[in-house]
């Protein structure tokens, strides 16, 4: 290598001929610079002992204690804390507990396990047909409070399917449940359908939460459109993560970049970015699953009785309970601090009530069934 450089060649060009990389050739170029080529040494030099490592003896040493204490420790302590003691080394040998790991750690001599690492669940693992692909997902949420320069404070309804990567991002001047029921609306007659749309506990989106049994306008409107509304605590990990990824992106991307002077400036910037999103997601929304179309001249009866089913995911408390729709259900004495799905059926009348386990998400054994039968009495404008 070194003499096809001294003849001219590039460095490159020699370390593609020999199959090495460029700094290994600069590297030899380098130490054999000024020297003849036939009496050049172009063996690697070998490190030498560090010359502050423990003495192979004392290491021995260490290592036959460690082997002594696990078989006849009357304690079962045999870490390097138990090596310490047993050794009973004068100060001036220097050698501390930090060192003896070192040790241990050098000839293979721990018992210690790195984390175990286990994979993530499926997307929308809760909801078994969405986890299975069968079903797409509608995710909502509000980013509250932007201030324009010189404006008003805005609001954002964000939204996000699950499989689709369908996205869409309004500019609301209040949080209502008139607001957002108008952009669902406007996207499900465009895009369609989905299984489920899902929301954090907001009362815009699941109704007041001062009365019992309530439920506001926009679940009302998922159920008439057979849409089952799911609610996700917000704290729970994962399960909000795919809209507030896409929170954090829109205003990395629309509301950090542009300089609005007014709502409007706001919308026109963000429906350019979710346009360009929807154009570069596109071959992901055609192989999500199928959405149903809008009914036609679809109008929403806000006194009409309640159908189909509305889903809660909880976690219940140090006595088997859960909280939703402004009561407290006794789920299992035996499921305690521990997450379930509630699927209130207002057919039926009943609440079932599923285990739910990250680490063994195809695992939803029915804990228990529950006797519910909601008063029907009329809307009076429940958010």
């Amino acid at each position: 290598m070194v003499r096809r450089v001294r003849a001219g060649r590039a460095l490159r060009a020699v370390a593609r001929e020999f199959g090495v990389g460029v700094s290994t050739v600069a590297l030899w170029v380098a130490r054999s610079a000024g020297q003849r080529l036939d009496r050049f040494s172009f063996v690697d030099h070998k490190r030498g002992r560090a010359w502050n490592r423990v003495d192979p003896a004392l290491e021995h040493r260490i290592l036959q204690t460690r082997a002594q204490l696990r078989e006849h420790s009357v304690l079962g302590e045999y870490g390097a804390d138990a090596i310490e003691r047993a050794l009973q080394l004068p100060p001036s040998a220097l050698v501390s507990r930090a060192t003896i790991n070192r040790v241990l750690k050098r000839h293979g001599a721990t018992d210690a396990h790195g984390r175990t690492r286990r994979p993530a669940p499926p997307k929308g693992w809760y909801l078994p047909a969405a986890a299975a692909g069968h079903s797409e997902v509608d995710c909502f949420d509000f980013i509250e409070d932007l201030k324009i320069a010189g404006g008003p404070l805005v609001n954002v309804l964000t939204s996000k399917s699950l499989h689709g990567a369908l996205t869409d991002a309004w500019i609301l001047d209040k949080l209502s449940a008139h607001g957002c029921m108008a952009r669902l609306l406007g996207r499900w007659q465009r895009d369609g359908l989905p299984g489920y749309a899902q929301f954090d506990n907001d009362p815009v989106f699941q109704g007041t939460h001062r009365f019992a049994d309530a439920v506001g306008r926009v679940s009302r409107l998922c159920l008439a459109l057979g849409v089952i509304p799911v609610f996700v605590p917000p704290l729970e990990h994962g399960m909000q993560n795919l809209i507030e990824s896409f929170n954090g992106l829109w205003q990395a991307k629309v509301w950090q970049r542009h300089h609005v002077a007014s709502v409007a400036q706001l919308q026109a910037c963000s429906d350019a970015y979710i346009a360009a999103h929807r154009a570069r997601t596109a071959e992901t929304a055609e192989a999500a699953p199928s959405r149903q179309r809008m009914p036609q001249g679809f109008e929403l009866d806000l006194h009409a009785p309640l159908r189909g089913q509305m889903i809660f995911i909880r976690r219940t408390t140090d006595n088997g309970q859960v909280g939703l729709l402004g009561r407290r259900f006794a789920v299992s004495p035996d499921w305690l601090n521990r997450l379930v799905r509630c699927e209130v059926d207002f057919d039926q009348h009943c609440i079932r009530c599923f285990a739910l386990r990250r680490r063994v998400p195809a695992e939803q054994p029915l804990l228990n069934t529950l006797a519910y039968h909601r008063p029907d009495r009329p809307f009076k404008g429940e958010l």
